[in-house]
């Protein structure tokens, strides 16, 4: 593989992270986390595919609930987040780890196309389901991704347990990276 992205990155801390599962509903502004999990240059967690968001994040609450241990799930930008919305409700009622990554189109406006990455760009994902999560984050670089991943895991596990939301950029995840990285990143 000639070089590696943000999302690759992110695809082997999860797995460092123990997290073996990751079920998503494919769309544009997690193309670089979704081109990462079919074409590893690494280790990837085994994908679930979903045909709706609220069914990515109701398999994750089912896994967590069986196995005790936290499972992610990856939706689609903020109709994605609105429709995973109830599921993370009731994850978090019933205080279930998970950690649910979420697309956003580029927040650098330049760098956004014509129409479809305007209607998929939110500035602050998190807000929408922050009522009902324990954690949220929607970092702004590689090697903050990084640490977020970790830092959301770990939140969703600690005390009342529940789901954790990090928001990734799509230009982030398409940023070119080195694996060299993850050592710089803390656990």
């Amino acid at each position: 593989m000639a070089g590696w992205y943000g999302s690759d990155l992110v695809v082997d801390r999860l797995v460092a992270l123990g997290v073996d599962h990751l079920a998503l509903n494919p769309g544009a502004s997690l193309r670089g986390l979704h081109d990462s999990m079919v074409n590893p240059p690494g280790r990837t967690p085994q994908m679930i595919l979903a045909m709706h968001e609220e069914i990515a994040v109701a398999i994750a609450h089912g896994y967590a609930s069986v196995t005790g241990r936290p499972m992610a799930a990856a939706v689609h930008d903020t109709v994605g987040l609105l429709h995973a919305s109830m599921a993370l409700f009731n994850a978090w009622v019933d205080r279930i780890p998970m950690l649910v990554l979420v697309g956003t189109g580029p927040l650098d406006a330049a760098n956004r196309r014509p129409w479809t990455d305007w209607i998929h760009t939110v500035g602050e994902q998190g807000a929408l389901v922050r009522d009902f999560t324990v954690w949220n984050e929607q970092p702004t670089s590689v090697k903050a991704m990084l640490t977020s991943v970790g830092r959301a895991l770990a939140a969703s596990q600690t005390g009342a347990a529940g789901p954790a939301v990090l928001g990734f950029d799509v230009d982030v995840q398409e940023a070119d990276a080195g694996p060299s990285l993850l050592d710089q990143v803390p656990a």
